[in-house]
């Protein structure tokens, strides 16, 4: 589970909980500028490949870092419905996949924030 917060133009991303442990992150950063978009995760999402670091167990939990052909992404999700996925550009991770206790919620505050 991870807490959003935005503030001024920059959008930071708690990790909370033992998911610190388990993705290895406690926060990142970037631009309100860098969000492409925002929607909805897929449930039967899967990370690319090459985990570096983090835990994953399929269809259980995804937490940490991982590679794929020219993507870097963060994932924190128990694969429960409650993800969300923000594609990024101009930063070095192309995509966050993350539980939020509200979704929707999220998402448009995120949308507006950023369209602003």
């Amino acid at each position: 589970m991870v807490e959003i917060e935005i503030t001024g133009t920059t959008v930071t991303v708690h990790v909370l909980g033992a998911h610190r442990f388990l993705g290895l992150r406690e926060q990142f950063t970037f631009a309100l500028s860098d969000i492409v978009e925002v929607a909805p995760a897929e449930v039967d999402g899967r990370p690319p490949w090459m985990r570096a670091p983090g835990t994953f167990f399929p269809g259980v939990i995804a937490a940490g870092t991982f590679r794929g052909k020219g993507r870097k992404e963060f994932w924190d999700t128990l694969f429960d419905g409650r993800a969300l996925r923000i594609d990024l550009s101009g930063t070095d991770l192309t995509r966050l996949v993350v539980d939020v206790e509200d979704p929707e919620a999220v998402r448009r505050m995120l949308t507006v924030a950023a369209a602003a």
